[in-house]
């Protein structure tokens, strides 16, 4: 597949891993429809130029993501939707015992599940069902799905139950989600992110940013986030690449 003349879904778009990742494929020749809750997606998909349309809307709700699963279809024209790279995701921390000895939230832990995998799963199925109805391509080619999931899926730290649990949930659904969709010409990917420049890392103290990226083995810094999506771009382009989890990560591995 390629991403010139295609029309693509990102989720999480208005900053971060989403963004750069809108910005690569429209450089590609590609369409793009934006969707977040912020309102700064708006702006991005302004900055973007025609090729680009920002939706509004909740991942976790189904009314919400159908409506912007159809307008990609919309802007898709014949060729329809050609993938989706889902990056909406929240960041927890909580211990789940804390140090005066009260337990975790769980309302919290509940609130970062649902985002992070019922809101991936909810995007993927809705995706995965248009695409299906596309017209086949090389090699019987109709979509592809890129999730996000995190290196905390596997090196999960103090405080990230809620966190690993929901991106380890991500990991766990790509094989399976990649074995239905063959049948359909769907393929699904998923990327699991190091320590990368992104608004999330924007809460954490300086020292502690710092401290991370030297931890990295090479290159010692934090990723770039336009690194994510230059890997999105090879995913699309090379139809080899399914049911996998690639983490991109400079060799981190945490402690």
């Amino acid at each position: 597949m390629q991403v010139k003349d295609r029309t693509f879904l990102i989720t999480g778009a208005a900053s971060g891993l989403g963004a750069a990742t809108a910005e690569r494929i429209v450089a590609g020749g590609g369409r793009v429809v934006l969707c977040d809750l912020s309102e700064a997606v708006e702006a991005h998909a302004e900055a973007l130029g025609d090729a680009a349309r920002a939706v509004r809307g909740d991942v976790t709700s189904a009314d919400d993501m159908q409506a912007v699963i159809d307008a990609a279809v919309a802007l898709g024209g014949e060729s329809g939707l050609a993938g989706v790279v889902h990056c909406a995701g929240v960041v927890s921390v909580a211990k789940l015992v804390d140090r005066e000895g009260n337990p975790a939230d769980l309302d919290a832990y509940a609130r970062t599940v649902q985002i992070n995998l019922v809101g991936t799963f909810n995007v993927m199925r809705l995706a995965a069902a248009a695409m299906a109805r596309n017209a086949p391509g090389e090699d019987g080619e109709r979509g592809v799905i890129v999730n996000t999931a995190s290196i905390a899926a596997f090196d999960g730290q103090v405080g990230q139950c809620a966190y690993s649990a929901s991106k380890a949930g991500v990991v766990g659904m790509n094989l399976p989600a990649a074995r239905e969709l063959s049948r359909h010409g769907v393929r699904v990917m998923a990327i699991a992110p190091g320590v990368f420049q992104t608004p999330m890392m924007s809460d954490i103290p300086d020292e502690a940013a710092k401290a991370l990226a030297a931890a990295v083995p090479f290159p010692k810094r934090l990723g770039f986030p336009d690194e994510f999506a230059r890997l999105v771009e090879q995913i699309i382009t090379n139809p080899m690449l399914n049911g996998e989890v690639i983490r991109l990560d400079g060799g981190i591995r945490m402690q």
